[in-house]
């Protein structure tokens, strides 16, 4: 039998602990900061018990997902594949009536891909001009301007900083800044933490939520989603690792960090939710530190530094899907003008939206719902269904468990896609009319 595994490049490649450390820095980032919003959406009962059911959901979905493509790799004798080669391979190779939309199946996720981490970039905006904004609001006084407005000048400010690291081409030239990044995100967070744990609330004075609703449902989910998935980092991982074979399975390192993940999430979601109750900002539990303290200033401060250094290195995935599409269709003597404009355009496009919808609580959820669930559950499962359906021929059992276990997440996907972005919409509309209001 063909050995994928032995034909990779063995130069780069690294340890299970180092797996491990990848995938934990690709999904703790600042979503965990937004789940105490997402149980104020859920209730405090049903947002503990669903955020690790949710888990357990896209653990799963990156399970079959990886497991797709090292099937893939076997048949087809492929050393590697990513996400949207993956995709590709499992149409082509498939049933006979998926083989002509193969193309279009790795277009498809490519385009998933690239929404997912630029428009995610939206939220990083709003986030680091309210943090900014609630700096200098305690330091030098607020303006008697609406608030809308007042955002709004900060979201544009931020272009001076963000095109020129936007600029940076290569990804090595990034590793200082994201090793400033991961320290800020460190000492930000243990600081978060002791705030959470100083004076936690009786539950029953503050009016918890402890019963979810129609209306909070898809919004809990959409923002969980937010918040979990790194499953964009999953595939570079598996290719690089130097025995991928542990990378899934029960006891994988997979799992071990996704339990790892979904364990700290629910616990900040938690903690997070009985500290501040109904007071939760939307978005982001920062935003409701104390802004006369200085620890919550330096927390404020050090998130907003992180969250700015990580926005070139999402923009880079964003940027070379784009580049790919570009760059074949100019001329080689206008590369360099064109990587440029693309570049300066790319950034202005996430300050535009930003300035569209200076809302951090419904860009996350419509965030969620559209572009996450469609590449965290929807995906997974029709990759699987075209891998796997051609190897259950002959034993109806085994395709009939396929098609209801993946047709319930594909269903699971339509519904939070049409529910969450539907409620996220809403939220965006209502809070247009009370920032008009207040204008």
């Amino acid at each position: 039998m063909y050995d994928p595994f032995a034909h990779r490049d063995t130069d780069n490649q690294y340890s299970n602990m180092g797996a491990l450390a990848h995938l934990l820095k690709g999904s703790l980032g600042s979503g965990i900061l937004a789940m105490p919003m997402a149980f104020m959406h859920g209730g405090l009962v049903f947002g503990f018990i669903g955020t690790f059911v949710i888990g357990f959901i896209c653990t799963h979905c990156v399970q079959i997902l990886v497991e797709s493509a090292q099937t893939l790799c076997v048949r087809l004798r492929i050393p590697a594949l990513d996400m949207a080669g993956t995709a590709e391979k499992a149409f082509s190779s498939g049933p006979r009536q998926l083989r002509p939309y193969a193309t279009g199946a790795g277009n498809f996720v490519t385009t998933s891909l690239f929404c997912t981490y630029y428009f995610g970039l939206t939220a990083y905006v709003v986030f680091i001009a309210k943090s900014v904004q609630q700096l200098m609001d305690q330091w030098v006084g607020k303006p008697d301007i609406p608030e809308i407005a007042y955002t709004r000048v900060f979201i544009a400010l931020l272009v001076v900083l963000l095109i020129p690291l936007s600029l940076i081409r290569k990804l090595k030239q990034l590793v200082p800044f994201s090793m400033v990044a991961n320290m800020c995100i460190v000492v930000g967070f243990s600081i978060t933490l002791y705030y959470l744990f100083d004076d936690i609330r009786d539950p029953v004075a503050e009016k918890l939520n402890f019963n979810t609703s129609l209306k909070g449902l898809p919004l809990f989910f959409a923002t969980v989603l937010f918040a979990m998935e790194g499953i964009g980092t999953v595939m570079p991982v598996e290719n690089t690792m130097r025995n991928p074979k542990r990378l899934i399975g029960w006891n994988g390192v997979l799992t071990i960090a996704m339990v790892v993940v979904v364990t700290l999430f629910a616990l900040m979601g938690l903690f997070g939710y009985l500290r501040y109750g109904p007071l939760v900002e939307n978005g982001s539990i920062t935003l409701n530190l104390p802004g006369g303290e200085i620890p919550a200033q330096i927390v404020k401060l050090l998130l907003a530094v992180a969250i700015l250094f990580t926005y070139p290195l999402q923009m880079y995935v964003a940027i070379g899907i784009m580049w790919a599409v570009i760059s074949p269709r100019v001329r080689t003597s206008w590369h360099a003008f064109a990587d440029v404009a693309m570049r300066v355009v790319m950034v202005l496009g996430t300050l535009v939206l930003a300035l569209a919808v200076p809302n951090l609580g419904p860009i996350i959820g419509l965030i969620g719902a559209l572009f996450f669930s469609t590449l965290g559950l929807f995906i997974p499962a029709v990759v699987e269904l075209a891998t796997r359906w051609e190897e259950g021929r002959g034993c109806s059992g085994t395709n009939l468990y396929l098609a209801l276990k993946n047709g319930a997440l594909i269903l699971l996907s339509i519904m939070s896609i049409v529910a969450g972005g539907y409620s996220s919409v809403l939220d965006i509309i209502k809070a247009y009319g009370e920032n008009t209001a207040d204008s």
